[in-house]
């Protein structure tokens, strides 16, 4: 009897310092969200909402038409608070950069996972994340990379071979997602234990605006992840005119801001082309890392930004360029890709792509027909040595491998995140520390 009535006093304790955190709490002005219960929060609330805590997107949208770009729910001990505009974003990430680039102070139970927050993923935003982030960039600066071409080369060869030793013997369509891990799992190990060779540099993808474009279009199209790892807060600020209290969980929809009718053009087809040139007719040189503004983040933005942008970049072109240029793509049966998605460690295909493939002749000249921006007639309207683009571009759009290619990339995008998420550790106790 006596353990009872402890029992009941304990959590009538405990439920009144709740409630007393809640007093508190009422007293900032957090962004608006739906209704909240003591202890449960907005539990209950999900799941009558939705049917398991995996559909949390279409809820969002919801909530986003409710109470505006910014909302919070209640899903633990600390406000989480989700932001799902670029606009709102640019100002969290850039403008009050070293306010939200922490992280979440992590639960003993995960610190196992999380490395004891030791990575440049997971280390609060600090001294030591400054460390490990240099660390990773004396190695992996942009300015650096041509000196693992010799790699990427290796790697290419080992996902040639085993395409052509899987597609001769029967002929019948093969899954190109398991070779694709293999040849980037190759290529961090070279990246991890191998010392870098001669310098080899990669003109030959600087020359191919079309490539660049397929892959941006890709990414906004079909990010990796619809969500990146949550920020946390060094300190009590203001955000669009709400509270945001320290430590707060600071979530961001990337997919949604990628498929934003306010920021980008018909924003669920797929069109490289928005990449090549706006409205004015200018080039694009497209800000990935969101300084100036953010229109798209698959790879965050800010001082958390994944540090190995132009790595992964560079590898998504590098990868596809070669596979396009070696190998004709059909799909199986002749049927429509089914872009449908499913959440993996990343986002991925729910029906893994499943292809044709045979050697091509006359590659290169495929690939510069394809990618290049080759000369064409210029029109009368035009200044001297000014050259129109527009005919290589309708030509690329012709090819039928086009389809397939922003699923070669979303593959590659994938594996390349989730080596972001999983391998800087590896890659920091091997080569540097």
């Amino acid at each position: 009897m006596e353990f009872w009535l402890l029992l009941i006093a304990f959590l009538c304790l405990f439920v009144f310092l709740l409630s007393f955190l809640d007093l508190s709490r009422k007293n900032k002005k957090l962004p608006p969200g739906p209704p909240t219960l003591p202890v449960l929060g907005n539990f209950l609330w999900l799941l009558r909402s939705s049917n398991n805590f995996s559909s949390l997107e279409p809820v969002l949208r919801q909530l986003r038409a409710q109470y505006g770009p910014i909302v919070t729910l209640h899903l633990g001990s600390e406000p989480s608070i989700f932001i799902t505009t670029a606009e709102a974003a640019h100002k969290a990430l850039v403008r009050s950069g070293s306010i939200f680039a922490s992280r979440p102070p992590a639960l003993e139970t995960t610190r196992i996972m999380l490395s004891n927050e030791t990575t440049v993923t997971t280390a609060p935003y600090g001294p030591l994340w400054l460390q490990l982030r240099q660390n990773f960039m004396s190695a992996f600066h942009p300015s650096r990379l041509h000196l693992y071409s010799d790699g990427r080369k290796w790697a290419m060869n080992i996902l040639r071979s085993r395409l052509l030793e899987e597609a001769r013997p029967n002929h019948e369509a093969i899954v190109v997602v398991d070779h694709f891990q293999h040849a980037v799992f190759c290529l961090l190990i070279y990246l991890c234990f191998v010392k870098p060779g001669e310098e080899i540099t990669e003109e030959d993808l600087k020359r191919m605006p079309y490539l660049k474009a397929v892959i941006l279009e890709t990414l906004r199209r079909h990010p990796p992840g619809h969500f990146i790892l949550p920020h946390g807060v060094t300190e009590d600020t203001k955000l669009e005119g709400y509270d945001v209290p320290r430590n707060s969980i600071i979530n961001f929809t990337v997919a949604d801001m990628g498929w934003d009718a306010d920021v980008w053009e018909d924003p669920m087809e797929f069109r490289p082309e928005r990449f090549l040139k706006n409205g004015n007719g200018e080039e694009v040189v497209f800000d990935m890392k969101g300084i100036k503004e953010i229109k798209m983040m698959p790879f965050g933005a800010g001082r958390r930004a994944c540090p190995a942008i132009a790595m992964a970049l560079l590898h998504q072109e590098y990868f596809v360029a070669n596979l396009v240029r070696d190998f004709t793509w059909t799909a199986e049966n002749g049927c429509a890709i089914d872009l449908s998605e499913k959440q993996d460690f990343t986002m991925v295909m729910k029906n893994p792509l499943r292809v044709h493939i045979s050697p091509r002749t006359l590659s290169v000249l495929f690939l510069a027909d394809a990618f290049c921006a080759l000369p064409a007639k210029k029109s009368d309207s035009k200044d001297e040595g000014e050259v129109d683009d527009r005919a290589y571009v309708q030509k690329a759009q012709t090819l039928p491998v086009i389809p397939h290619l922003m699923e070669i990339s979303s593959l590659a995008s994938s594996t390349v995140m989730a080596w972001n998420a999983r391998g800087y550790s590896t890659m920091k106790g091997t080569r540097h520390l």
